[in-house]
Parts: structure tokens; sequence; C-alpha cells
């Protein structure tokens, strides 16, 4: 390969010796292709300057290191050419592009995910890694030109200065990701927000000391009685949506919202229309994603090995053995490696339960409802059960053998296909509770449900006469209609013992103490005082004092070794 190169180099080097026009070709090609890069890919006169001060930094930034120009153009190039390809496979994954973060975590989980679910990419990466190899040695070989080390340094510094001048004057919102488009200039805006965040805040925010300190956690947990198997249902984009005007809804939808004792609560979220692991953080944690500012959105791989701290640690401390149904494959968002660090001691992700599309939530009952039978006998269990069913998109009619007498109401297509997914997990949820009475009758359970967040289409309905700017004015003012779902308490064989947490209108973070004084379990140290935060806060966290008790728990939480290297 390297003869192979060093010769197509020479056969270069001389046609360029001959060809004068083609040495300034070399140089200029690269800088025509960036600007087509440009114009098919940037929306605006902003993010066009923000591309174009990018693509300075990296030319100067190579210039600085080389000196030769049709060089770092094509270096340039290729780079660009790379980010932009992960970007949109990003987008059509996780409908967001790449961010600068991505570049800060680079985790071993991130990589597995993008080749497990692509296998093909592995060949792609080598046969680009072939083809361009020799077009980057071809351009060091034959360019015949010098810049000065000094001048190259000083560009790129003031391009680096413009583009966060940019970015200052002009700032990009969190959620303009999520749009798609954009992709070079969202990326470097991305990383002017993150290392200006990363100086200010750290990874995650954080009062500078703490008045109090936790007390040492003992490892003894003794219960007044037999405590019943906790399980915990993650119930994917599920809300009442009656709480939007205008929308018909079936006989007795209500029902499926309401507690043992009757009550409909609800429940404050931190993500609106997809993000599911911001919940997945509150209600294993019991702390805030918004803790994390710009690196919300990476908060279970940031989590991950740093926070020791959660509900399954907890129940574990009471003699619980823990489990995680999980529908997508365990490292998305690095769920294996942050349920682990979180207490969970068997992970079992789409693979391990030989799931391959999108299952009804019987199918997750009905795994759960095995592995109670199995271990069931051995000790009191937590299961973590992850549904799927009621996924976007709702454009389609989802299994339509499984409810065939269904009748649309008359709303917008996407609320009626909602609507039908609910009521038929509500059915499926029915069915499980039947069945663990009917199998397990001498065993204790308490059941908690939550909606992990709104979908995406909910945003449109509660305010029908604001446009997309309005909308995305009331997101980022953390208004609650626009973040509220709801949680239930159900239990089988056994009465709630303290419910004095669970608040009508409650915080996520909170989730995991309603769940443990639920079940009657003594909190430790940790819990005891989040629980002073939610009687001073009437059950609000992160929406308490702007943030503060939050910064102030996180310190608390610090200090104590329960949140490292954060």
């Amino acid at each position: 390969m390297r003869a192979a190169c060093s010769l197509l180099a020479k056969w270069a080097t001389e046609f360029v010796a001959k060809h004068r026009p083609w040495r300034l070709a070399l140089i200029i090609i690269p800088h025509l292709l960036a600007l087509a890069i440009m114009v098919s890919t940037e929306t605006n006169p902003t993010t066009m300057v923000a591309f174009l001060l990018a693509w300075g930094i990296l030319n100067f930034v190579w210039l600085a290191l080389t000196r030769r120009p049709a060089f770092a153009a094509t270096v340039s190039l290729v780079m660009m050419t790379v980010l932009v390809l992960l970007s949109q496979l990003k987008y059509h994954v996780l409908l967001m592009t790449a961010n600068f973060v991505d570049l800060m975590i680079v985790d071993t989980d991130t990589v597995s995910f993008l080749f497990t679910i692509f296998p093909a990419l592995r060949w792609i990466v080598l046969l680009c890694a072939l083809v361009l190899l020799p077009i980057v040695v071809l351009a060091w070989r034959c360019d015949p030109f010098r810049v000065r080390r000094l001048s190259a340094a000083a560009l790129a510094l003031v391009c680096l200065g413009a583009l966060t001048g940019l970015e200052m004057h002009s700032p990009m919102a969190p959620f303009e990701a999520f749009y798609g488009g954009n992709l070079v200039s969202s990326f470097a805006r991305s990383g002017v927000d993150a290392v200006s965040e990363l100086v200010t805040h750290g990874l995650m925010e954080s009062a500078p000391f703490a008045e109090h300190r936790l007390l040492p956690a003992d490892d003894s947990c003794e219960p007044a009685a037999k405590p019943p198997h906790i399980i915990l249902i993650h119930d994917e984009s599920s809300f009442d949506i009656r709480n939007a005007p205008g929308i018909k809804v079936p006989n007795g939808y209500g029902a499926h919202f309401r507690s043992f004792d009757g009550k409909e609560r609800n429940f404050v979220v931190e993500g609106a229309g997809g993000p599911s692991w911001y919940t997945e953080y509150n209600v294993l944690e019991g702390l805030s994603a918004r803790s994390f500012g710009r690196f919300s959105y990476f908060v279970t791989r940031i989590a991950a090995g740093r926070v020791k701290r959660g509900l399954p640690a907890a129940l574990r401390r009471c003699g619980y053995r823990t489990f995680s149904l999980y529908p997508a494959l365990g490292a998305f968002m690095s769920a294996r490696s942050y349920q682990k660090t979180t207490g969970v001691q068997h992970f079992f992700d789409q693979h391990d339960l030989g799931t391959k599309k999108i299952e009804p939530d019987s199918f997750f009952f009905d795994a759960a409802t095995q592995m109670i039978e199995r271990e069931h006998e051995r000790s009191p269990m937590f299961v973590f059960v992850y549904l799927a069913a009621n996924h976007f998109p709702w454009d389609y009619r989802y299994r339509p053998d499984l409810m065939p007498r269904w009748t649309d109401l008359g709303n917008p297509p996407p609320v009626d296909e909602y609507l039908r997914r609910q009521a038929l997990s509500a059915q499926n949820y029915a069915d499980f509770l039947e069945r663990l009475k009917r199998e397990f009758p001498e065993e204790a359970f308490l059941i908690v449900r939550f909606g992990d967040h709104q979908p995406d289409f909910a945003s449109h309905l509660i305010e029908p006469g604001l446009d997309d700017a309005g909308i995305e004015r009331r997101l980022m003012a953390w208004d609650a209609r626009y973040f509220s779902t709801y949680y239930a308490i159900d239990a089988l064989n056994f009465t709630p013992v303290d419910t004095s947490s669970a608040l009508d209108t409650l915080e996520g973070p909170y989730l995991p103490l309603v769940v443990q004084e639920a079940a009657g379990l003594p909190l430790d140290p940790s819990f005891a005082e989040q629980k002073k935060i939610l009687q001073r806060c009437n059950g609000l966290f992160y929406g308490c004092a702007n943030g503060a008790e939050a910064r102030h728990f996180n310190r608390m939480l610090i200090d104590a070794g329960l949140i490292k290297n954060l």
C-alpha cells in the first residue's frame, strides 16, 4: 500500500511540475467543495457565517501545523465531510445533529451502538480510509506552497474569536439541533457553548459549598414489615391528553391515570417530545437532568460511572435484587453502563429479550411476569419495565391486529392513533395486573407507573393558537403545561404504607421517595435530606428557587462521595 501511494505521489508530482495551473487547483478545489457543502447544508446567513469561520479555524490550524495550504485544505475538507456524514447518521438515529459534546465524551458504548445498528459501517469506514489516505498523501507530496506558521495561528485565533462573538450575539437555542440541517455550524457553535458551560459550571451545576453534610449511610435496613416486590413502569410518551382543549377521548379514558386511592396525579418531567432518558435519570437517581445545563442531553452518558446514588442502590441496601427490561440496545445513550452504575444488577436489553422491532406492552409485561416467576422466592424484587409501543411516529396504524374494533374519534390522525395505542397499553396493563393476581396470590406488589414525556405533537395542541416561535418560548420558559404527564400508584395484596410524598403535582426526581415510602422502607440519609426539600418546595425540585435547592443538594452528594468527577 505504501509503495503504491509513493508511486502515485511521484506521478502526481511530475504531472504538477509539468502543468503549473494544477498547483493552484490543488488549493482551490477543496475550498470550492467546502462552499458547496455550505450551500447544501446551511440555511441562513448566521449559520453560513459560522460555517465559514469553522472552515477557517480548521484550515488555519492545519496550516499552523504543516505550512502546506493544499494539504491543509484537503484534510479540512475530509474532516468536514466526515462531520457532515456522522451528523446525518446521528440525526437519522436520534433526531439530533452532531454536537461538540459528542467529541468531549466519546465512549465505547456509543461506538458499539453505531456499529451494531449499522453493521455495514465498519466496511464503509475501512473503504473511506483506503480511498482518502492516498488523496491526503498526494496533497502532502504535491503541495509546492508554504505559509508562515505564526500568521496561520493568528488567523485561526481571529476566526475562533469571531465565532465566539457570533455565538454570544446570536446564541443557538438548545432545541435547534433537533431541526436537522446546519450540520457544521451547529457543531461549531455548540463547541463555543460547551466550553463556556464547562468553564462556568462544569459538567453539572452544584453549589460552591454546602452548609451541612449528609450523615454516613449504614448498611442496615429494617422495614417494619415484609416489603413488597416493586415494579416501576416507564409508560412511553403517555400523558392525559384531556389537558389539551378540543380533543375527543373514548369512554372511560381517565381510569388509566388513577391510583389505588382514586387520585389522578401530575408528574412534571424535564423533556418534551422525545428524550426518555431525562426521565429515566430522574426516576432512577432521584436527581435533575436540568442540573447538567447544555450537557443534559448526554446525562446518562455523563452519569455512568460518576453518580452512585439512586433508587436501585437504595433498594439493594434493603435486600432487593434489581432488574431492568430495556426495549432498545443497552449501548443506546450508555443505558446499560448507566443503569448498572445506579444499582441495577440484571439488565436485559432488546438483544437479551429477543425483540426485533417495537413490541406491544404485553411483550414486556410477559417478560416481567416470567422473571418474577423465576426469582420471586429468593428475595424481594425491583423490576424496571420500560415500555415502547406508544413511541413515535403516530402516522401509521401500529399492530392493527391487536385492536381490530377500534374506531377513530375524529381527531387529527396522529391524535387518534395515539389514543388507540394508549387504549391498547391500558388493556395490556389491566391484563398484567390480573395475571399477577392469578399467578402470585400470596405475593405483595407495589406498582408505580409514570409517563416519561408528552408526545412530540402535544406542544401544538395545548395552546392551538401559538405558532412555532410561541411554543419555543413556552418550552424555554419551562411552562409546566408542556412538561406534565402523570404518575400512578397501584398495589396488589398490599396497602401502601406512606403516601405523604405522593403529592398531587410532583417533579420527577422525587419519585424514588414515593416508591420507598409507599413500600414502607426506611430512607437512607440522602433521601431523608431530599424529603426535606420536597416539603420546603411543595413538590418542586429544580423548579424550586430557580435550581438553587438542586445545586445545593448536588454539592451535598459530592461531599458525601455519591457523585464523583463532576
